[in-house]
């Protein structure tokens, strides 16, 4: 967790030095403003922990002010570098041209304010855009033909909610949106896969109460995301079981003798010294494979050793980036990070862009979804 924020509040701050040196290339301030933008951007660098910190002293609307405002500029300015470094690449292309053509190719560039101008107004714009993006909240939904599932049960609906994020920011009003999509798609099994609850763990009976008024006739099942474990695990597993769901950690049940669901603890509990006392691989084994296999795992990775010992596999973690071009590193990292995907004859993933949002409250080219699986018996 500290090499985390370590290399987060590093690259933060790269990201604040970048800003400053564009900022007074283009419009020549002096030391006055200096100074006074210095002081501005170290109050946004180390918002992230004054939220923290007024949170722990209960002091929540300056905790929210603080995170709203902290949070908005961590997104804007990380568009801001985006759109600029892509025009920094093209004034270096326009520069290589000019050295090998030996021609002046002024006409088709921009004077550094102009640049500066443009990329803050974009990320600006996208960042306001990205605001009502997360509140967009679509159904996915998506149907797999299988002969596991019994021809007297015809079709199993399963809904999927990822990545929520209940907090300071996630509250009422959101977990409202998403449980009306819920509640529309009526499912027979409610699934969370993990990071139902941010880092802050929300205190309010009115949040569990509105997850509680949801209850599918074969169950509702979560699993723990990383920050389950930041949040501390036990207060999560508290409130999640509140709302109805029932934990699976490294653990499997079958339902109705219809399918089988098995959940996967988060590897975040390897920093809080919470080893595994099961393998994956031995938890699959030990089912009845002629029953559907649904496994939850929190992080779209895929066991090797898993294949072919389970049907399909749904996780979230990544939000498909939340904010383009973030989008970009997730994929390197994860390849499958958002979407279906077959992984062998026998197993398939499905990655949630997630439901909520983490820090900012933004989302660009990555809307927030409520997924809908239907497993349907092919002899239905």
């Amino acid at each position: 967790m500290s090499i985390f924020l370590i290399t987060f509040f590093s690259i933060y701050s790269l990201m604040h030095l970048y800003l400053f040196l564009k900022a007074k290339a283009a419009l020549s301030f002096g030391l006055r403003t200096s100074i006074v933008f210095s002081i501005i951007m170290l109050l946004m660098i180390t918002a992230p922990l004054i939220v923290r910190a007024f949170e722990r002293a209960g002091h929540q609307s300056l905790a929210l002010i603080m995170a709203y405002t902290g949070y908005i500029w961590l997104a804007a300015i990380f568009l801001f570098c985006s759109i600029s470094s892509v025009m920094d690449f093209y004034r270096l292309l326009i520069s290589i041209a000019e050295f090998i053509s030996k021609k002046n190719l002024s006409f088709i560039t921009l004077a550094p304010k102009s640049y500066f101008i443009i990329s803050a107004a974009m990320s600006l714009m996208i960042t306001f855009y990205g605001y009502f993006e997360a509140k967009n909240i679509r159904t996915e939904k998506i149907i797999i033909r299988t002969s596991k599932i019994p021809k007297e049960i015809g079709a199993l609906r399963i809904v999927q909610i990822s990545d929520v994020h209940l907090g300071l920011i996630i509250r009422d009003d959101r977990l409202k949106l998403i449980l009306n999509k819920v509640k529309y798609a009526d499912p027979d099994i409610f699934i969370s896969t993990g990071d139902l609850v941010d880092g802050y763990m929300p205190k309010s009976n009115n949040l569990e109460n509105m997850i509680a008024e949801i209850n599918p006739r074969y169950g509702k099942f979560a699993i723990t995301g990383n920050h389950e474990f930041y949040a501390g695990l036990k207060k999560a597993i508290q409130f999640t079981e509140k709302t109805g769901f029932k934990m699976l950690r490294d653990e499997a049940v079958n339902i109705a003798g219809i399918i089988n669901i098995v959940g996967i603890d988060d590897p975040a509990g390897k920093l809080f010294n919470i080893s595994k006392v099961i393998t994956e691989r031995e938890l699959l084994s030990a089912g009845d494979n002629k029953n559907f296999t649904l496994l939850l795992k929190h992080r779209p990775a895929v066991d090797k050793n898993s294949i072919g010992l389970f049907d399909l596999q749904i996780s979230g973690h990544v939000h498909k980036g939340q904010i383009f071009p973030f989008s970009i590193l997730t994929w390197l990292y994860y390849p499958v990070h958002a979407g279906f995907s077959n992984i062998s004859d026998i197993s398939s993933l499905y990655v949630s862009r997630g439901t909520g949002t983490w820090g900012p409250p933004i989302r660009f080219l990555a809307s927030p979804e409520v997924t809908v699986i239907e497993l349907v018996s092919i002899d239905h």
